[in-house]
């Protein structure tokens, strides 16, 4: 199984859509994807329309168990979607006193990498949404990930908001065996506005060697696929954002049998 994080310490930038609209496409694709909400607000889990405040079981009950799944519990923590190929691993409000309980807890970064280690047959890729804030949450998601997408926004404040993200990156890898591989997507460009076309400069000239360089533009498709509870691809496959999603798919794709061959 490979297993991917969206992730950004800036919220807004649609890291939801990007994990949702990747797991689609691969699904499309007949793989099997699992995709793991670990943002306490649950964006992802009520997309596929569940409730993350009334939910039994969620991916809560994984730090609870320090990573280890009990036998029975994967069959009542995956839950369906709109695609058969798709299971949610979702989220809940509970999430969010981890980070008041975390600290003098050992072991709490990597609990999503080792219970995702214990459904490796069952999937073919996991995709990882995580909250936009630094904390065991996301240093799990992180901790878990053979490679990152970063979902930036292309406007001047989301710039800032990367900077501490690749900044959070370099701090986990001095941690890691090997350097984790991140690929920055600018997202909800509008080339009608000088805002997004001065960003999408800047992103480039910043970073010339992580940036994808497409990008993903504003569709009100991708709402209405939100609204609907369906991938987007499921919803429009041929709409503008499904087109930039399968690009960027190809792209992410080619960079995983590079880093697998190495």
């Amino acid at each position: 199984m490979r297993v991917w994080a969206v992730a950004n310490q800036k919220g807004g930038v649609g890291k939801t859509t990007t994990s949702i609209a990747l797991a689609g496409l691969l699904a499309e694709a007949g793989k099997r994807v699992v995709v793991v909400d670990l943002d306490p607000h649950g964006s992802m889990t009520s997309y596929f329309g569940h409730n993350p405040d009334t939910l039994e079981h969620s991916s809560y009950d994984l730090f609870l168990h320090k990573g280890t799944v009990p036998e029975g519990l994967p069959g009542q923590l995956l839950l369906p979607t709109s695609d058969e190929r798709i299971s949610l691993l979702p989220s809940s409000t509970a999430l969010a006193v981890l980070e008041r309980q975390s600290p003098g807890q050992s072991g709490l970064g990597l609990v999503i990498a080792k219970s995702l280690a214990q459904l490796w047959q069952d999937f073919d890729y996991a995709i990882i949404d995580s909250p936009p804030l630094l904390g065991v949450l996301m240093v799990n998601a992180l901790a878990a990930s053979q490679q990152l997408v970063i979902p930036v926004q292309t406007e001047y404040l989301a710039v800032k908001g990367l900077e501490r993200m690749v900044s959070t990156l370099s701090m986990v890898n001095r941690s890691r065996k090997q350097a984790l591989p991140y690929h920055i997507v600018p997202t909800l460009f509008d080339r009608r506005t000088q805002a997004s076309m001065g960003t999408l400069r800047v992103l480039r000239d910043a970073y010339p060697e992580t940036i994808w360089q497409g990008y993903i533009p504003v569709d009100t498709r991708l709402r209405d696929a939100s609204r609907a509870g369906l991938t987007p691809s499921q919803f429009d496959g041929r709409s503008r954002g499904v087109i930039a999603y399968r690009a960027l798919l190809k792209h992410l794709l080619a960079h995983n049998a590079v880093a697998q061959v190495a």
